[in-house]
């Protein structure tokens, strides 16, 4: 790289965004070492293999038999919480929708955070590996116009990733009705100044959202990286207020 360019890079908000976590990564070098090795072998690993001859011999059509492989999710979870900057953060308690495994939950644990994760009960093989980790969840479906339980406490971070509870690649597909109510409910769990991280999916189209609910997660406050939807500071008023499409 030339060095003009270097310059460049430093000066650029970039390279000010990387130095800072850098910065910020060496004042918290006392925590948890965030490796994909040393976070595994803090997992049983008699009681893990325990639950994968238990599972993996199941129909192999089904797709959850995929967490199974530790090598691969924990990979991704670490991924995730470097993109969410988990790893630089101060202790915060955090909301996953879908936790699934649990394994996002757990590796945030590692670092010194706490979390509860939400989730059907459909397959026993969470129910156990969450139990393993370590890792509470509440069984509830999300459902569109419903809202989620009282959790008893405030989260400083809600997440969700993969997301299927929008009646993902189905006919009812979610639009900005659903997702209002859904995004006014999130924000009475949110502590003051929470964070909202959403991942979803991509429909059958190739599509990730259309062009109306795009606009109505900008206008609600949102930042927008592709399938990422980021509400770093809360969630602003209501769509009603807000009229989309015009």
């Amino acid at each position: 790289m030339r060095f003009d360019h270097k310059i460049k890079k430093l000066l650029s908000g970039q390279g000010l965004a990387s130095a800072r976590k850098h910065t910020l990564r060496s004042f918290r070098g006392n925590r948890f070492p965030l490796e994909k090795t040393r976070v595994i072998e803090t997992i049983d690993p008699v009681a893990f293999e325990r639950i994968r001859q238990r599972y993996a011999g199941d129909n192999p059509t089904e797709d959850w038999r995929k967490y199974l492989d530790l090598d691969r999710w924990i990979t991704i979870n670490i991924r995730r919480i470097r993109d969410i900057e988990l790893d630089l953060a101060r202790r915060k308690r955090i909301l996953d929708l879908g936790c699934g495994a649990g394994y996002f939950l757990y590796v945030a644990q590692l670092l010194g955070h706490t979390g509860l994760g939400l989730d059907l009960d459909r397959t026993r093989m969470f129910a156990e590996i969450t139990s393993l980790l370590g890792v509470r969840r509440v069984i509830q479906r999300i459902r569109a116009f419903h809202p989620l339980p009282d959790f008893g406490e405030k989260f400083d971070l809600i997440t969700a990733f993969m997301i299927c509870f929008n009646s993902h690649r189905r006919p009812n597909l979610w639009g900005v009705a659903e997702w209002d109510f859904f995004l006014d409910d999130i924000a009475k769990h949110l502590a003051p100044r929470g964070r909202i991280w959403l991942e979803l999916n991509r429909e059958s189209d190739g599509t990730i959202y259309t062009p109306e609910l795009k606009e109505f997660f900008l206008k609600r406050g949102a930042r927008i990286d592709e399938h990422k939807i980021m509400f770093n500071s809360g969630v602003h008023e209501p769509a009603s207020t807000l009229p989309v499409g015009h």
